[in-house]
């Protein structure tokens, strides 16, 4: 019940996004989510995107230094309080959450969050006997649709 996220380096200097986005845009990868956190030289790019294995590919033969993470896409109510249960449900079960993102998708009144737990297999367990939808790589396709 995962979905793949490649995290990417990417020197810290003007320029270097639009030229990662331009590769990816070459060879029609379509990014799904996307975050960026900063480092003093480098940042850190994470990316869902609809093929995991072509894309990781195209970046390694350009030069990119990447990785493939587990992580757990899910799917809340678009309304304040949502947000809350999720980690509510993590916190009283001991999952560690390590980062989120959100993405969006054409569905009216859902939201999308994108976690990376310490324990992945738990976190879904939880959350789905809890009743939150989580989504798998290939069901990320129709979210799109």
């Amino acid at each position: 019940m995962t979905v793949k996220q490649i995290s990417v380096f990417l020197e810290n200097k003007p320029g270097q996004l639009a030229e990662f986005t331009k590769l990816l845009e070459k060879n029609d990868i379509d990014m799904r989510a996307m975050s960026l956190a900063d480092a003093e030289d480098f940042g850190i790019l994470r990316i869902i995107v609809d093929d995991s294995y072509k894309t990781a590919c195209v970046l390694k033969e350009a030069g990119y230094v990447c990785s493939i993470t587990p992580v757990l896409a899910v799917e809340i109510p678009d309304k304040p309080g949502s947000l809350v249960k999720v980690l509510d449900i993590l916190g009283d079960n001991d999952v560690n959450l390590e980062y989120t993102y959100a993405f969006i998708t054409r569905r009216k009144d859902l939201a999308y969050m994108i976690l990376r737990v310490a324990d992945t297999e738990k976190a879904a367990d939880v959350l789905s006997k809890n009743g939150v939808r989580i989504y798998c790589q290939h069901e990320l396709s129709d979210l799109f649709a």
